[in-house]
Parts: structure tokens; C-alpha cells; sequence
């Protein structure tokens, strides 16, 4: 029998694992917290289904017959895919799975900034590094508000060609809210650990803002606290935290909003997410189940009556109460994240039909 150890922190398992009520189950499921899947929890598991916290690694994997990895997750750092490529380990992540969670996040981030300091969208110029699922669609936005954009993004402008795009020192000497979307690496020419470092915060316009969703390790701390000491930069909000879920708690006070890594955790983005690892496990094993899909509750529409972009993107989801809650307690960051009640991205969806704002 086939055995699948997943995190119990994933949605929607138990509504696929009831697919098989009435008939004979080919696999044995076992939902264990991140911490207990460790190298003994694994050693007769045939597959895992993970989220970041679990670093899927030889000292993991060593000596256990995982033939499939699958990561409810955009990202897929925590997976060392040469060791899985010579072992022969299959894995699949689930990209853009909470790309529009993440657009909502970055659309209330940006009206909490409008608000705070007066200026309307075409008074800031917009600069996005890494135009992939989640910085397209930021870009989108940027747009339909009419607000300048400049954008960042080596591999695609190499493929296509660079109209655009345009060059990092550009983008950081010209813009007044710089917002990361990279992936995180540490080789090659488009490496981005530390991307933004003390050398590139020197080019940064002065008194400009940061956002980052990415991943912690894109930025130096260090430096960036320095930066806001010294107000060079006007303020950055962070959803993403170097050491992770022990973060630097003075970057954290020093931050105009910090959240616990929830940029992305949305009902809908959850849902997408455990689809995908689903129907990809089912693929490997011909479980029979490559068309199931998770289904969100109804949720109640909650539509504000307005067609201000600030008020309409702050009722979509209130970033600054998940700030005040991390805030209070920064040593609870784990149990903020593992016990996060899921948005709704319903509200949102004027985002996409309307480009009046």
C-alpha cells in the first residue's frame, strides 16, 4: 500500500481522501504537524505533500523510498532538486496557485500607502521586480489605477526581448514603491539572495517605499534596517522574513506593517493549491482522482458601495490588523501563520472587471 505523509496544515485533504469511502483505498494517508515529518516519520513514506516549512533534502530523504514530493506552494526553495534528480524523486509544486491571494495583499498594501501619505496613484511610479504570475498581475493593477509602472525581470527580458522592461538601477533610482517578486535562489547570473543589499539600497530613490512578499532572504536585514534608521528609505512593509518563523523583531518594529507570511492565504489560493497537489499525486500513483478539486464554502459577498480604490482594496482585506496582531506578539509568528483564518477573494473581483478606478 502506497503510504502519504502530508502536513496537516494543508486544506481540503479530507474531503479528497472521502473520494474513496466506498471503495477500497490504494494508499494510506498520515497528516502530521511540519515538525513531525522528519527523517524517521518518512522513512516508509512513498510520497509527501509539504509547505515550505519542510525542507525536503537528503537529510530528509536519505534511506526512505519517497519516489513524489508535491508542495502546496508557489515556492519551491525548500526542495533540493538536484538531490531528487539523482535519487529519481519526482516533485511538483503549485504554481500560481495564490497568485490573486497575493494581488489583494499587494492591493490593500498599496491603498494603505495612498492613504497614509495623501498622494493619489498617478503621484507614485510603481517599480516590480520579477514579472511572473504574481508581479503580472500587479502590473495589471498598476495600470488599470494609472499609475506609473517600471519593471524588472532578467529572464524574461532576455526571451522576449527587453521593451518592457528595464534595468534594476533604473527602476530603483526612479521609483517610489519598489515591490519584490523573485523567487529565491543562490546561483547563476539572476541569483537573489540579498538581492537588496547595501549597495542596491544606495541607488534606491530617497524616501521610497518597500514592499516585499517574496521570500525573506531577498533582502539583507542588516542593511535595511540601517536604511530606516538613517530614513533612507520612507518605509517598507514585509510579509516575508529572513530566519523564518524567528524573525528579526527590531525589522519588525522598525516596519510601517509586517505580517506572518500570509500574503498568499486566501480560501480560494489554498483550494488551488491542494487541486493541484491532488490531481499531481493522483497523475504519479493512478490514484483515479486527476479531475478532483477542492471546493471553496460560500462565503458572503462583502462588496463595499464605493468607487474609491483605497476603501474598496483596505474593506477587501485589512492588512493593518494582521500587522497590529504580529506586532503584539512577534513570538507567536508561527501561530499566527498555522492558525490564519483565510480570506475570501471574492471581494476582490472588481479588481478584474473594472478598470475605472
Amino acid at each position: 500500500m502506497i503510504r502519504i505523509i502530508a502536513d496537516d496544515k494543508i486544506p481540503f485533504l479530507n474531503s479528497w481522501h472521502a473520494c474513496f469511502s466506498d471503495k477500497p483505498r490504494a494508499f494510506e494517508l498520515v497528516c502530521l504537524p511540519s515538525g513531525a515529518i522528519t527523517r524517521e516519520s518518512v522513512r516508509k513514506a512513498d510520497a509527501l505533500l509539504v509547505r515550505t516549512r519542510t525542507q525536503c533534502n537528503e537529510s530528509l530523504l536519505k534511506g526512505s523510498r519517497v519516489s513524489f514530493i508535491a508542495s502546496a506552494t508557489i515556492g519551491h526553495d525548500h526542495i533540493d532538486k538536484d538531490y531528487c534528480l539523482r535519487e529519481g524523486i519526482q516533485w511538483q509544486n503549485a504554481p500560481a496557485c495564490n497568485a490573486d491571494a497575493v494581488l489583494q495583499y499587494m492591493a490593500s498594501a498599496l491603498a494603505w500607502i495612498m492613504q497614509n501619505t495623501g498622494r493619489q496613484p498617478h503621484e507614485l511610479q510603481l517599480g516590480i521586480v520579477g514579472l511572473g504570475q504574481v508581479g503580472s498581475r500587479v502590473h495589471r493593477l498598476a495600470k488599470a489605477l494609472g499609475m506609473p509602472c517600471l519593471a524588472n525581470d532578467p529572464p524574461r527580458a532576455r526571451l522576449e526581448g527587453r521593451t518592457g522592461f528595464c534595468e534594476l538601477d533604473e527602476l530603483l533610482s526612479a521609483a517610489d514603491i519598489i515591490s519584490l517578486h523573485v523567487p529565491l535562489t543562490d546561483s547563476g547570473r539572476d541569483a537573489t539572495r540579498h538581492l537588496i543589499n547595501e549597495g542596491l539600497l544606495s541607488q534606491m530613490k530617497k524616501q521610497a517605499w518597500l514592499i516585499n512578499t517574496s521570500r525573506g532572504e531577498v533582502i539583507d536585514s542588516r542593511h535595511i534596517k540601517h536604511a530606516l534608521k538613517n530614513s533612507l528609505l520612507k518605509g517598507v512593509i514585509l510579509d516575508v522574513w529572513e530566519n523564518e518563523p524567528l524573525i528579526d523583531r527590531e525589522l519588525l518594529s522598525l516596519s510601517h506593517l509586517g505580517t506572518p507570511h500570509i500574503a498568499g492565504y486566501s480560501l480560494q489560493g489554498k483550494a488551488n493549491a491542494t487541486t493541484m497537489v491532488v490531481q499531481a499525486l493522483s497523475r504519479h500513483f493512478r490514484l483515479g482522482t486527476d479531475d478532483w478539486q477542492a471546493t471553496v464554502p460560500s462565503a458572503q459577498d462583502c462588496e463595499v458601495k464605493t468607487e474609491n480604490f483605497t476603501e474598496r482594496a483596505l474593506s477587501s482585506y485589512a492588512i493593518q490588523a494582521d500587522s497590529e496582531r504580529l506586532k503584539r506578539r512577534p513570538e507567536h509568528f508561527e501561530q499566527l501563520r498555522e492558525h490564519y483564518a483565510y480570506r475570501n477573494e471574492k471581494p476582490l473581483a472588481w479588481l478584474v472587471h473594472r478598470r475605472s478606478f
